[in-house]
């Protein structure tokens, strides 16, 4: 009797380890008949269900794709920064070892690379104003690879977002605008731009927060939290969803590479249709309704003793007199916890909210008083611009050379996120390479006093700059702190 070779063997055990698991994936009898009893998976009640099939997760994104890749630009901005004059460059020893000849070039061209979206068909483009900021000349590059130059119709550093339009009449595919608030966690999105300026590019991701707040971002944040991938040279581009409609504008990343790890974070469309709205009216400035109170965030303790169920909502500080909120009966004390039944989770959330709703309308304010839940009806209005700006631009030589500043009212406080309910000299711009520059000053800062005299208008501070004293006690105002700095006369 002959025995079996050690690989006819092997192919044999083989042959039975697969006749083994062929029988074990068989279903059984029993199970067959307990599997088919089992009922369906029902579609949830919004309407969206998880792929059951194979078939149902081999589907394309092309279509979606098509419809909104024409809509996404490339943006090109740049602006010449010229050199000061040194005498150093005359001097033919220094010419010789560092190459400075008379040849040299006296100006650097900075540039800014990032994408946008057409919003009308007439060539109006939003993108990030960081996109742009600085910057004197635009082109945008079109899919089809024309290139067009742009100018800058708005700027609106609050939310980092600002209008563009090309230059000439013409007619150019526009992406239909829809709402972020019909956006759930989980929904699926592509985000479209020119990341590190390689070319258009589509990634794909989900919604994995929305509401985002307390991120530094932005004064009004309030953002759209993504996995899609967002590089640098995204900014401006769209996040869109699977009807290839805009949802948001793509506007940071969180990132300590400086590269994607699937945490971006995109502007809201509802907050770019005001945006959008603004630039179309003519306006160079976006004017949102004012409520005219200081807000706090809700801690624990404070929900504690308000007898709140949970630690949020936005906490009333202060009211200003003669103010919507007032003449609406908000009080100190209270805690705004929706608006037009949209819940608020703090004061960015609020913020947001109500910058989104449209002048001269009303809104309904949710607000929890004394442990009791009542609704105020808060009329719309733009804040006021009173005193008059009266801007000033120091040109004496004094730590405040290269300032231009204006003077404090609600309107300004509400355009440049300044602590609202405040008096003193605010400022708008500073020129580089001053002394103001030297000193640190920024925009924003509010002067608030000079050697102990309090400055209250513009002319205080123009006449306090034309002073010889032999030091300079400055006293100023910033993201609610205050804070003084001396300077030699």
């Amino acid at each position: 009797m002959h025995r079996p070779t050690a690989r006819v063997a092997r192919l044999f055990a083989l042959c039975l380890v697969a006749a083994s698991a062929s029988n074990a994936l068989a279903p059984q009898p029993a199970l067959a008949q307990t599997l088919a009893q089992q009922p369906q998976q029902q579609p949830a009640p919004s309407g969206r269900v998880a792929p059951q099939e194979r078939a149902q997760v081999q589907y394309s994104y092309a279509p979606v794709v098509k419809r909104a890749t024409p809509a996404v630009v490339n943006v090109y901005a740049s602006r010449v920064e010229r050199r000061r004059a040194n005498p150093l460059f005359d001097d033919p020893v220094f010419q010789r070892f560092f190459g400075q000849g008379p040849g040299a070039p006296d100006a650097n061209v900075a540039r800014s690379l990032g994408s946008g979206v057409i919003v009308d068909p007439a060539g109006l483009i939003v993108t990030n104003n960081h996109v742009i900021e600085g910057m004197t000349a635009v082109k945008v590059a079109l899919t089809d690879r024309r290139e067009f130059d742009a100018e800058i119709v708005l700027r609106d550093p609050r939310t980092d977002l600002a209008v563009l339009r090309i230059r000439g009449a013409r007619e150019f595919p526009a992406i239909e605008i829809g709402s972020s608030d019909s956006l759930e966690i989980g929904d699926i999105v592509l985000a479209i731009g020119n990341p590190f300026g390689v070319g258009q590019t589509v990634t794909q991701g989900i919604v994995s927060a929305l509401a985002r707040t307390q991120t530094g971002i932005s004064d009004y944040g309030f953002f759209i939290q993504t996995d899609a991938a967002i590089n640098p040279g995204n900014s401006g581009g769209a996040l869109v969803d699977m009807r290839g409609r805009l949802v948001g504008v793509n506007s940071a990343i969180y990132s300590r590479s400086g590269g994607s790890v699937g945490i971006g974070f995109a502007i809201p469309s509802d907050m770019v249709k005001v945006v959008v709205a603004s630039a179309k009216g003519g306006r160079a400035l976006v004017r949102r309704p004012w409520l005219g109170a200081g807000l706090q965030n809700v801690s624990k303790d404070i929900a504690d003793s308000l007898g709140l169920e949970r630690p949020a909502g936005a906490l009333v500080a202060n009211v200003a007199p003669n103010s919507p909120g007032e003449q609406a009966g908000l009080r100190r004390g209270d805690v705004i916890v929706s608006v037009d039944d949209l819940a608020v989770d703090d004061p960015e959330a609020f913020g947001f909210r109500l910058g989104t709703r449209e002048l001269g309308a009303t809104a309904d304010l949710g607000v929890v008083r004394e442990g009791r839940r009542t609704s105020l009806r808060v009329r719309l209005a733009p804040a006021p611009e009173t005193p008059p700006r009266e801007p000033v631009r120091i040109t004496a030589r004094s730590p405040f050379m290269g300032v231009t500043a204006v003077n404090w009212s609600p309107a300004v406080a509400e355009e440049m996120g300044v602590e609202d309910l405040r008096e003193g000299v605010v400022v708008t711009e500073v020129a580089g390479d001053s002394p103001a520059a030297a000193l640190n000053l920024q925009r924003g800062d509010v002067i608030a006093a000079v050697n102990d005299e309090r400055i209250l208008r513009t002319s205080d501070l123009a006449a306090t700059a034309r002073l010889r004293p032999r030091f300079w006690r400055i006293t100023i105002q910033r993201g609610g702190q205050t804070f003084q700095t001396i300077v030699g006369g």
